[in-house]
């Protein structure tokens, strides 16, 4: 074989060990519940939690509260099994959080009462959902 062909196998054999490391570390979604049971296994490995804002009745988000400097803030996230947890996050608050459909968390718990997140992701809702349009004046 050429030396060309020995690198580009070489770095195919890189690429692939890479994508395998990485399918190897994507986790699904868990519950507080499950974060909690793993922080006192001892396991601080980050997981990914889904879950709504809390909202009232009148559906407006609660619980956010946001520091006086601007770039960290606590919120009450329900995951998918109803538990209730307060989440810190030490970034502002993203542009339409309190819009968002769902949130995942990605952190671990440093002590038992508060959930630490690394990472949030949102899933806003779409400008594209369909909305009944009245015609008017017609």
């Amino acid at each position: 074989m050429k030396k060309g062909h020995i690198i580009g196998l070489g770095i195919i054999a890189i690429a692939i060990v890479i994508i395998m490391t990485s399918i190897g570390d994507a986790s699904s979604y868990e519950s507080f519940t499950t974060a909690k049971e793993m922080k006192q296994d001892g396991d601080d490995k980050a997981i990914h939690v889904v879950g709504q804002l809390k909202k009232d009745a009148s559906g407006e988000v609660t619980g956010l509260n946001v520091r006086e400097d601007k770039v960290s803030f606590t919120f009450m996230l329900v995951d998918n099994e109803g538990v209730e947890q307060e989440v810190f996050y030490n970034e502002p608050v993203p542009a339409d959080f309190t819009r968002s459909e769902s949130v995942v968390v990605i952190g671990s718990y440093k002590n038992d009462e508060i959930f630490i997140a690394d990472k949030i992701l949102m899933k806003c809702p779409s400008k594209y959902q369909e909305t009944e349009v009245q015609a008017a004046g017609m």
